[in-house]
């Protein structure tokens, strides 16, 4: 495969980014991780093209791009169901595949879930700032010049390395997608803010996914949060859900005024003033990304060593996902 191939952006669908694994070592100064919010997608379509599993890729929300390539390359598209096409033909996910100079990679429309990520073999070689290609649109950091990618963008590609085509997920490595959707979390910081009536309502509601779903956090609506009654400490205000300050873990659930749950992603901030009644363990933070809006969603209660447990499965669930794509 050529060395020089690129990509040529002509419509670049809703909200398509360039993301890799992230960007670590910052959350102390403000700056969040970002990266592709369903890691395992990300992973799989590098492993199909070849590539490392933090490699840069395209992270598709919603609806697809348009893209033409300049040389020969190696692709795969995973995570969302959001069926890709070569020249107006139909090719499939979690598959690699090649396409041709010249060729023009578009998608249908999407069937499931909400993000989707187009690999290619080689990597996206976009501009790397703080160690990382991901995009954060708030800092205008990575990616094409710290944004989503617009009409008449080119997009370089790195070496090809090994990519080859034809090679498939496994039909139970694959995610699954659907509009009612358990997230386990562990409860806390916080949630001694929470009365017993408050608590169980959080875990006993199902939750609808509002609109406002995006890097930085989605917000679901369903019921409302009763409050231990205090006297304010200094600096919290008078909302009954405010803190001092405190650092947001991502996937740290906080509860504005005690309605409409917020799950922070990885393009939150990093702190700020409301309680954080429970925090998203690590796996099912890609359950979250592919969230649609009115996804039905309720919030299950596991303790931490079943969170530990939880990510040493899907830690050998990448590991499975490697050797079968060996």
């Amino acid at each position: 495969m050529s060395a020089t191939t690129s990509i040529e952006v002509r419509k670049p669908g809703l909200s398509t980014t360039v993301q890799d694994g992230g960007r670590s070592g910052y959350y102390h100064l403000g700056i969040p991780p970002s990266g592709a919010l369903d890691q395992y997608s990300l992973a799989a379509a590098n492993a199909l093209v070849g590539n490392s599993p933090d490699d840069a890729a395209l992270e598709i929300v919603y609806m697809g791009p348009e893209l033409r390539f300049t040389g020969p390359a190696v692709v795969a598209v995973t995570g969302a169901a959001i069926a890709p096409r070569v020249n107006g033909e139909t090719r499939p996910q979690w598959e690699s595949f090649t396409v041709a100079e010249g060729d023009v990679l578009d998608f249908d429309y999407l069937k499931a879930g909400a993000r989707a990520y187009l690999a290619v073999a080689g990597g996206l070689d976009t501009r790397v700032d703080l160690g990382s290609r991901s995009t954060y649109v708030i800092g205008s950091l990575g990616g094409v010049d710290g944004r989503p990618i617009a009409e008449g963008d080119v997009l370089p590609v790195g070496s090809a390395g090994s990519g080859r085509a034809g090679l498939v997920v496994p039909e139970d490595l694959r995610i699954s997608t659907s509009k009612d959707v358990e997230v386990r979390v562990v409860m806390g910081l916080y949630d001694h803010r929470l009365t017993d009536n408050g608590r169980a309502t959080f875990l006993d509601t199902t939750w609808t996914l509002t609109p406002v779903a995006d890097r930085m956090g989605f917000r679901y609506s369903g019921g409302t949060l009763e409050t231990v009654d205090r006297e304010p400490p200094f600096g919290a205000g008078q909302d009954p859900s405010n803190i001092v300050d405190s650092p947001y873990p991502i996937g740290s659930i906080q509860v504005p005024g005690g309605v409409e749950p917020i799950i922070l992603h990885r393009d939150a901030v990093s702190g700020g003033g409301y309680m954080m009644v429970a925090t998203v363990i690590s796996g099912d933070l890609d359950v979250v990304a592919q969230s649609a809006p009115r996804t039905r969603t309720r919030f299950v209660e596991v303790d931490l060593e079943t969170a530990l447990s939880l990510r040493a499965e899907r830690k050998d669930r990448l590991a499975r996902l490697h050797a079968a794509l060996a």
